[in-house]
């Protein structure tokens, strides 16, 4: 019903109805975050490279409900004389290749590959002490979008994130200084810190990637290993919290790709629940045709902001 009352109160200073207290505690902060979510991965993991598109959605949507911690899982220390994973055929780096290119065909996440045969990253030890470095004097926020740009050089682009030039530049292209931070993750500071996930993934009996976890205040929770639909992950949030949670809003397109500066056809499609042969239109109901690049890589379409 409207309110129609113009008169004022000349004792309360009030026009309309007066509350009953003059004066109130009115609480405008977010629910405390009662879950943790651990995320064990790897900066060589091809099958995490493949489940980004849901795990941002993901985290997008629920992310309100939980307090994101990313470990370090140590897929590959170095390559020996023996089989590394000789259920899977691996006993070199060249047999990686083939796998990879499996993994990003099937997901539509690019992955060429060819490096691991002409010029194979020894151990995924280095980028994975940088990420530490940079969760510990930057964040979780800037070591993840760290991880993020890493696995695009690698998996999509080609390059060996084993060496260090290519971590100095990366980590120089997010506004921090590549030198510094990929010189004092070769340190003791960096293999400590590495060695302290490596405790976390075994106290989470964490022994595949990606492995998620998602624990409550009572340490109750689940454990989800391997790529799964993007429903999966919000049935074990259920789980954990005992209702079903409120989603948000997906970002729009513009603030998602500022953000992430480079996205993949399948990540918009995922986020946006668009159908592939849709894209386009999608793009540009969304964007200006001035706003935005689109390249082909691999058979697939990415975008970036322009410049």
């Amino acid at each position: 019903m409207t309110n129609n009352n113009m008169m004022c109160d000349l004792e309360t200073g009030v026009c309309g109805v007066a509350g009953e207290e003059e004066m109130e505690m009115i609480d405008f902060s977010q629910p405390t975050k009662k879950i943790n979510l651990y995320y064990v991965t790897d900066p060589i993991c091809s099958h995490c490279w493949a489940i980004e598109p849901t795990l941002r959605r993901f985290m997008k949507q629920y992310g309100h409900y939980f307090n994101v911690k990313t470990v370090m899982g140590g897929l590959l220390e170095k390559w020996h004389g023996g089989p590394i994973d000789p259920a899977n055929g691996i006993y070199g780096p060249a047999d990686v290749a083939g796998h990879w290119r499996e993994v990003g065909e099937h997901s539509r996440m690019p992955i060429d590959g060819s490096l691991m045969v002409d010029n194979p990253v020894q151990s995924s030890f280095p980028p994975s002490r940088v990420f530490k470095i940079i969760q510990q004097h930057h964040g979780e926020e800037k070591a993840f979008q760290y991880l993020r740009r890493a696995r695009e050089e690698l998996f999509a682009f080609n390059q060996n994130i084993g060496e260090a030039s290519v971590l100095i530049e990366i980590v120089n292209g997010m506004g921090l200084d590549g030198e510094g931070i990929v010189k004092e993750a070769d340190e003791q500071t960096g293999h400590d810190l590495l060695h302290e996930d490596f405790a976390l993934t075994r106290n989470l009996g964490a022994r595949g990637f990606p492995t998620i976890i998602m624990v409550n205040e009572e340490n109750k929770g689940v454990k989800i290993v391997g790529g799964r639909p993007f429903e999966y992950y919000v049935s074990g949030l259920t789980q954990v919290l005992g209702e079903e949670p409120n989603p948000t809003k997906q970002p729009a397109l513009s603030a998602l790709l500022e953000e992430e500066k480079l996205l993949f056809s399948k990540e918009i499609e995922v986020m946006y629940d668009v159908e592939k042969s849709e894209l386009n239109g999608f793009m540009e109901r969304e964007l200006p045709s001035d706003r935005y690049q689109k390249k082909e890589i691999l058979g697939e379409s990415y975008f970036t902001i322009t410049e």
